[in-house]
């Protein structure tokens, strides 16, 4: 029989494209389920593994079947699919290394969960614009870089405002009370709103307000890859608690 892949009738495809497509296929979707965050991404990088393992099998029965048909008088570069051998193993060690990396921050974030539960019952300064009506009260403080007038406008979930107020404020610090009610004078359920404050900087010109709002503390979550504290009904990051006020 013939050395030749022709002679022997086997059809092989260009070994080190077909090889380089695999790696490409796991670099693209492998690596990155793998480097996801969280439970699912510990069973992405299982599934990568386990697809790597597949291909790099596919790769071993194309080499040992190329070798075994090779040309004589002109054999293959042993060089060539050991440079193919050597990526398989680097894109193994990747994915092996986002995975301890996602058990890692698995960890991490169970840690913040479990410490954040001492929050509970205590009141916490957020920054941002979510002000949580709670026993139909909610707090606020802004900075206002000047002294006069300031305007407060309070919108519910559907972004409708439902409180305005014109107060005067002095350069510097400043806090505002709402009793819940509407301007109607209607007392609003409790939940989450968000609150907007503009006034004047030092030339004059109209400017949103930096703002920070207080709420209690009822419970806490995981979401998404981390820590949610809930004030009543509204969630907010636990990376926006600013203070713990009481």
């Amino acid at each position: 029989m013939s050395g030749s892949i022709a002679s022997s009738g086997y059809s092989i495809p260009n070994l080190s494209s077909q090889a380089s497509a695999l790696l490409a296929q796991q670099q693209s979707s492998g690596l990155q389920a793998a480097g996801s965050a969280g439970n699912a991404s510990a069973t992405s990088g299982a599934t990568a593994l386990g697809a790597l393992s597949n291909n790099y099998s596919t790769f071993l029965t194309m080499l040992m079947t190329q070798l075994k048909n090779q040309d004589p008088s002109s054999p293959m570069d042993a060089n060539q699919f050991t440079q193919e051998l050597v990526q398989f193993s680097g894109v193994e060690q990747q994915i092996s290394t986002n995975s301890s990396l996602s058990q890692l921050i698995q960890l991490t974030q169970a840690n913040a969960l479990t410490q954040s539960t001492g929050l509970v019952g205590h009141n916490v300064a957020l920054s941002g614009t979510a002000l949580a009506l709670q026993n139909g009260q909610a707090e606020l403080s802004f900075t206002s870089p000047s002294g006069g007038p300031v305007s407060i406008a309070v919108a519910n979930a559907a972004g409708t405002v439902v409180k305005t107020d014109t107060v005067t404020a002095s350069a510097g610090s400043n806090s505002w009370s709402w009793n819940g009610q509407s301007n109607a004078g209607v007392q609003l359920n409790d939940g989450a709103y968000t609150v907007n404050v503009t006034g004047t900087d030092a030339t004059g010109a109209q400017n949103t307000l930096s703002t920070q709002t207080t709420g209690q503390v009822t419970g806490v979550t995981a979401s998404n890859g981390a820590v949610q504290l809930e004030l009543g009904t509204m969630t907010a990051p636990l990376s926006n608690v600013v203070a713990v006020t009481s």
